[in-house]
């Protein structure tokens, strides 16, 4: 098995690497990232990408067609991957979540690619806590990030056949250990602020529900896409990634992280505005189709990874909102530098 990994030097790719070379250890990973986070690494181990085969460096937006020669499946992980970056940078977050995904889409069909699996969000469901939503649920996007995904969806669709297989996993929130680790994610955020001041400050009121998804089970979940036949689920899926069990508000994952961690103390600013990005998620079609792929990891289970994982490389920064664990922080800040100009593109690469 060949298989293809963009955007595979971020958060979710370094956990996905590792989960697929254990589950097929003859596979042949090919790894295709722009390389705006590759310095971002927190572990104590080799470089995360020492299990991938081959590592290329290249603009998702001008993809070379050559690469996929060979490839039985290609993973699109490659986006501006979260609503603050995507409100910054809403036309080129169009073009790397939306544009070039249909482009690579449809040079996969063409290299004979059998199976194309998209990185799609739960966040389209937008302001949606009244009832938890299923796949057949009318789509709210409320931000750039969400739209990307909607419009990437609604065009992939039209690519799908019995031989080229797409499968769309609409994740519910991210969370998690990584050793490429994220910290503008709610629940990461938690356990960080937890860790090193002692304090978890919530930047909304609290109450917005959140379907959250640890980086392990999404890594189990983009394996049974890489392999199911149309017989489970069709030449074209969308289906929600995730557990029933695991709907919260906001509020309730900061109280359990202060019960797994004693003494922490827990502000909510009751004055912020509110969050329309609030929607509660159904995982039944994934359980009917995925029943030996379900997630392992609950809220505490995750809780705990996370400690333990930012102990082992000895996190302690109070000011992590500022640091390079904050992706938009890091894209700002190679712009201040000067070394990625307006379009997102590296201005001198003699330093990569």
């Amino acid at each position: 098995m060949k298989i293809l990994i963009t955007g595979n030097m971020g958060y979710i790719g370094p956990v996905l690497v590792n989960h697929l070379k254990k589950a097929y250890p003859k596979c042949t990973i090919i790894g295709f990232d722009m390389g705006y986070f590759a310095q971002c690494v927190s572990s104590n181990g080799p470089f995360p990408e020492v299990n991938v085969d081959q590592q290329v460096f290249g603009d998702v937006r001008n993809f070379p067609e050559k690469l996929l020669e060979g490839v039985d499946t290609v993973v699109n992980l490659a986006a501006i991957s979260n609503d603050p970056m995507g409100k910054k940078f809403e036309e080129f977050t169009l073009d790397v979540n939306y544009r070039s995904c249909i482009n690579l889409a449809k040079m996969a069909k063409k290299a004979g690619v059998k199976h194309f699996v998209f990185a799609s969000s739960c966040s389209m469901y937008g302001a949606a806590d009244d009832y938890p939503k299923t796949e057949e649920d009318t789509l709210n996007p409320l931000t750039a990030y969400a739209r990307s995904k909607v419009m990437s969806e609604n065009d992939l669709n039209n690519l799908a056949s019995e031989n080229f297989i797409i499968t769309c996993l609409r994740f519910a929130t991210a969370c998690g250990f990584s050793p490429r680790l994220r910290l503008d994610l709610v629940l990461n955020d938690f356990v960080a602020g937890a860790i090193s001041s002692g304090e978890i400050s919530i930047l909304s009121d609290g109450t917005p529900w959140r379907a959250m998804v640890h980086v392990k089970d999404m890594s189990r979940a983009i394996e049974w896409a890489s392999i199911r036949e149309t017989s489970n689920g069709g030449s074209f899926l969308a289906v929600n990634i995730g557990t029933n069990k695991w709907n919260h508000q906001v509020k309730t994952m900061a109280l359990a992280v202060q019960q797994q961690l004693p003494g922490i103390n827990v502000t909510i600013n009751q004055d912020a505005p509110a969050d329309k990005r609030s929607y509660k998620v159904n995982f039944d079609k994934f359980m009917e189709l995925a029943p030996d792929f379900q997630p392992q990891f609950d809220l505490e289970k995750a809780i705990i990874d996370l400690e333990l994982g930012m102990k082992s490389i000895g996190f302690n920064d109070a000011n992590f909102r500022d640091s390079n664990l904050i992706r938009l922080k890091v894209l700002n800040s190679f712009q201040d530098q000067g070394l990625l100009n307006e379009n997102l593109n590296w201005t001198d690469k003699s330093f990569l």
